[in-house]
C-alpha cells in the first residue's frame, strides 16, 4: 500500500537519528545564513523587536542565535531529545514547546518571522504546516524557508545518488540495500510542487543571491571553496537539479528592503 500523509508515521527523536542536529558549530553557521537572508529581505542590522517562531527547531542552536540577534524566540518541534537540551542550554533565554506543526499552540497573526528550514520533507502533511505558518505570522510578516529539491542529484539526508528521485518501494530498497537506514522515511517535492506548498504567501526566491555572494550571507556550507566565484549563468543553468531553494514568503506582497547584491531576490 503506498504511503499517505496520513498513514506517514511521525518522524520522533530526529536528533537521535541525525547526528548533524548536535554539531553546535555547523548548526550555528546555518542560522547565520538565515539571519543574513532576513537582514536583507527585511533592511535591518539585527533581528531586534522581532518574536520569531523556529518550527523543528531540535536542540535550540539556531534558536539561539537568533536570539542573541535580538529576537523574541520561540522553538517548536516534536524532537523531545532535542528540546530536552534545548531547555537544558537555552531555557531561561528562548521558549521551546513541544508540538507538530500542523496544530501550533500559538494565537492567530502572532509572530513577525517563522523559520522552516528543512523540515517540510520530515512531517507527513506539510501542507498543513504551511496553513499554520500562515496562521500564526502576522501580515506584515515574514517566513524563511529552506527546501530540499527532490531533483538534488545527492539525497543529503543518506548521501546516496538519485534516492529521492525513486518511487518510495524502490527508495526503500535502495537505502536498505545501502545500509544506511530500513526505510527511506523522507518526502521531497519539486520546484512546482514547493511553490504550490507556499500558496497564499509572496515568494521571493533568494537561492542565487546567496550563491553568488556566499561569503556575505555565510553560505559556506552551500558553496564549496572551489566553486566560489562560479558564474551566475552557470548556477542557474543548474536550476532543475539544485538541492536546495532559499525562499522568503510573506502574506502580503512586500519588497525586499536590503542593498544592491551581484543577483538580486526574484519574485516567484
Amino acid at each position: 500500500m503506498a504511503r499517505t500523509a496520513e498513514s506517514r508515521s511521525l518522524q520522533l527523536g530526529y536528533s537521535d537519528l541525525q547526528a548533524d542536529m548536535l554539531d553546535e558549530q555547523g548548526r550555528r553557521h546555518k542560522a547565520a545564513k538565515i539571519r543574513a537572508v532576513l537582514e536583507h529581505f527585511l533592511g535591518r542590522k539585527d533581528l531586534a523587536g522581532l518574536r520569531i517562531l523556529d518550527v523543528g527547531c531540535s536542540a535550540g542552536f539556531i534558536a539561539d542565535e537568533l536570539r542573541l540577534a535580538g529576537a523574541s524566540v520561540i522553538g517548536l518541534d516534536i524532537d523531545e531529545p532535542g528540546l530536552e537540551k534545548a531547555r537544558q542550554r537555552f531555557g531561561e533565554q528562548v521558549e521551546f514547546i513541544a508540538a507538530v506543526g500542523s496544530a501550533m499552540p500559538l494565537p492567530d497573526k502572532s509572530v513577525d518571522v517563522v523559520v522552516f528550514n528543512h523540515i517540510y520533507e520530515h512531517v507527513p502533511d506539510p501542507d498543513a504546516v504551511m496553513t499554520e505558518i500562515r496562521r500564526v505570522l502576522k501580515d506584515d510578516g515574514v517566513v524563511y524557508l529552506g527546501l530540499g529539491n527532490r531533483l538534488g542529484v545527492v539525497e543529503p539526508h543518506y548521501k546516496l545518488p538519485f534516492l529521492s528521485w525513486l518511487p518510495k518501494p524502490l527508495a526503500d530498497r535502495y537505502v536498505r540495500l545501502s545500509g544506511r537506514a530500513g526505510s527511506y522515511y523522507e518526502t521531497f517535492r519539486t520546484r512546482p510542487g514547493l511553490r504550490r506548498m507556499c500558496h497564499g504567501l509572496d515568494v521571493w526566491d533568494y537561492t542565487y543571491v546567496v550563491l553568488a555572494e556566499p561569503d556575505l550571507f555565510a553560505a559556506g556550507d552551500l558553496v564549496p571553496a572551489r566553486l566560489q566565484g562560479a558564474p551566475l549563468l552557470a548556477w542557474r543553468a543548474l536550476s532543475p537539479i539544485m538541492p536546495t531553494f532559499i525562499w522568503v514568503g510573506t502574506p502580503s506582497p512586500r519588497q525586499p528592503q536590503g542593498p544592491p547584491v551581484k543577483a538580486g531576490p526574484v519574485r516567484i
